[in-house]
């Protein structure tokens, strides 16, 4: 019987744990180390690393740590573990539970696990729902996640490609590239702030840092209507699609319904390149839990639902 030896990370696993995310059948870019400690200072980082008896990496779980709960990571937009192609479901059990032995020696009492979506995978990788079940996991939230497949049919509404093919008559200016200072400091701040009184996660010394670390990664396209932004969307792309990491407009812009716009123009670039377009979740504060306008907005640009399931393990 295999026997695993799990690690905490260090620096001394950078080039390693990097390796092993660009191999990996269930992660992106956002795995990598220079992605996940642009935030260090905000979180306490618990990241796992399984090596098997010949000292081979087998699994890898980016990770922080609050009180005696381990967050499966807090500071990505998914996570959960990590694995090599092809692997077996008995080894994926194994190494399950040599992280959770792991844990319940540290005194570490609750995993919070937030699975990578199925669409980002290279291979299909849910062995985790079985063993959450193993588990008696608790489902603690759910969110709707909206996602146009491009290899699938999909459907946008005919009031959008209306008004599109009108708007196609103004005089729109396309702009794409690595400053994003003009969308963040004249459209997305000042519109998160008076709409819902909050602030981007990434200010804009750290997308600006992002951007540079992942060149190919991270795109910025801006709208200008008479020589002025009046939207923005900044694009995260990953191995099989795109995502719409913030998507914001000015005033004048919803009234000339630029964002929309903007998104027709990277579906038409993007749609042969990719297999999907992730536009996010439209989780909201209330009592519906989400955001029926951005809900209808986005599901009449052609996206399909998916949710983003979060769970509570007990060790």
């Amino acid at each position: 019987m295999k026997t695993y030896q799990v690690k905490k990370y260090t620096t001394d696993y950078y080039s390693k744990w990097n390796e092993f995310v660009d191999q990996a059948k269930n992660a992106t870019f956002l795995f990598h180390r220079d992605f996940i400690e642009y935030h260090s200072d905000r979180f306490e980082d618990y990241s796992l690393l399984v090596f098997d008896e010949r000292n081979n990496l087998k699994a890898i779980l980016p990770a922080n740590k609050v009180g005696d709960t381990i967050y499966s990571h807090q500071g990505l937009t998914y996570g959960g573990l990590v694995l090599p192609k092809y692997v077996k479901f008995t080894e994926v059990r194994a190494l399950f539970f040599s992280i959770t032995d792991y844990l319940s020696q540290k005194k570490i009492k609750k995993i919070n696990y937030k699975p990578i979506n199925p669409y980002y995978q290279t291979l299909p990788s849910e062995e985790y729902l079985f063993l959450l079940n193993e588990m008696d996991a608790i489902l603690v939230k759910r969110e709707l996640n909206l996602c146009l497949p491009f290899h699938k049919e999909f459907r946008i509404s005919k009031s959008k490609l209306k008004h599109y093919r009108k708007n196609e008559k103004l005089d729109f200016k396309i702009h794409s590239g690595k400053d994003f200072s003009s969308f963040w400091n004249k459209v997305l701040i000042p519109r998160l702030r008076d709409k819902y009184n909050t602030e981007p996660v990434h200010s804009l010394a750290e997308i600006t840092y992002l951007s540079k670390k992942f060149p190919e990664k991270i795109i910025q396209y801006d709208i200008y209507f008479n020589n002025e932004i009046v939207a923005g969307i900044t694009l995260f792309k990953t191995k099989h699609g795109i995502k719409s990491q913030y998507g914001a407009t000015t005033d004048l812009g919803e009234k000339l319904r630029a964002l929309d716009f903007l998104y027709f123009k990277i579906i038409e670039m993007y749609q042969d390149q990719c297999q999907f377009f992730d536009m996010g979740t439209c989780t909201e504060n209330n009592e519906l839990g989400f955001n029926s306008g951005l809900l209808n907005q986005k599901e009449e640009l052609g996206c399909f639902l998916y949710t983003q399931d979060t769970y509570s393990i007990t060790i």
